[in-house]
């Protein structure tokens, strides 16, 4: 289809995985995706949303902390 990318070819250009691409679309965190039977269509307009994870390691060893 013109106008829309695979999650594979997404993934590649974002450089994720393809399952953390299938994420995003199956949570709604991308707009104008569409489910086409198994396979995402994605716009190729969509750019990529912010990563909200934690990655500075804060919440390491959280329960251990608590109990000292």
């Amino acid at each position: 289809m013109e106008g829309y990318a695979t999650v594979q070819e997404t993934a590649e250009k974002w450089g994720l995985t393809t399952r953390r691409v299938q994420k995003m679309c199956e949570d709604g965190i991308l707009p104008g995706v569409t489910k086409f039977g198994t396979c995402w269509a994605i716009p190729v307009d969509v750019e990529r949303p912010v990563d909200g994870r934690i990655t500075t390691g804060q919440y390491r060893n959280w329960r251990k902390k608590k109990e000292e």
